[in-house]
């Protein structure tokens, strides 16, 4: 049996694995062996680090909330307990922004959030409360208007469910059109 090298195969592998270790220090970038452990370990270190990323950045955004919270005269731990108390949610990227480029908006915010820890908050809306007054708001827009040609079937559909419309969900656009009409 005849012997069968590797060849253009074992040659590409090698290369591509050159060619990731380029910039690497030493021998790391020249000898396929240790640019091939250097590859490995740097894979590794590479998914660890995109992990401990995240907790250095929110390291660092409470560091900065912090600051800007002692300059105005509270702790972070009780701003943040002002701010859920009186029903605010906001992240914390977004707040370190704030800290750094709008101080004054962030100095609203600890007013906010002492007065929530002394009970003065203002009334918490609930989130469903919310979301029904908006959707009260746009039946009532929906309604308001008279050109129905350039709503969608879904709009027809619930214009004709308000109006007391009867078999609605089987009519076709047209159909809806004309009994709205």
């Amino acid at each position: 049996m005849t012997r069968v090298k590797g060849g253009s195969v074992s040659k590409t592998r090698r290369r591509k694995v050159l060619k990731e270790a380029k910039g690497y220090f030493g021998s790391k970038h020249r000898l396929y062996k240790t640019a091939q452990e250097q590859v490995f370990h740097s894979g590794v270190y590479a998914y660890r680090d995109r992990r401990q990323n995240k907790r250095n950045f929110r390291k660092l955004w409470i560091t900065r909330i912090n600051a800007a919270c002692r300059e105005n005269e509270i702790s972070y731990s009780k701003f943040m307990n002002g701010l859920s108390k009186a029903g605010i949610e906001i992240n914390r990227k977004m707040l370190s922004e704030m800290a750094i480029d709008n101080p004054s908006a962030f100095t609203e915010l600890v007013k906010i959030a002492k007065d929530a820890l002394n009970g003065k908050a203002p009334v918490k809306v609930k989130k469903e409360e919310s979301k029904k007054e908006v959707k009260v708001e746009v039946k009532k827009t929906k309604s308001r208007a008279k050109d129905y040609s350039k709503m969608t079937l879904a709009e027809l559909k619930t214009v004709a469910k308000e109006q007391g419309v009867k078999g609605y969900s089987t009519m076709k656009k047209d159909e809806l059109l004309a009994t709205l009409k």
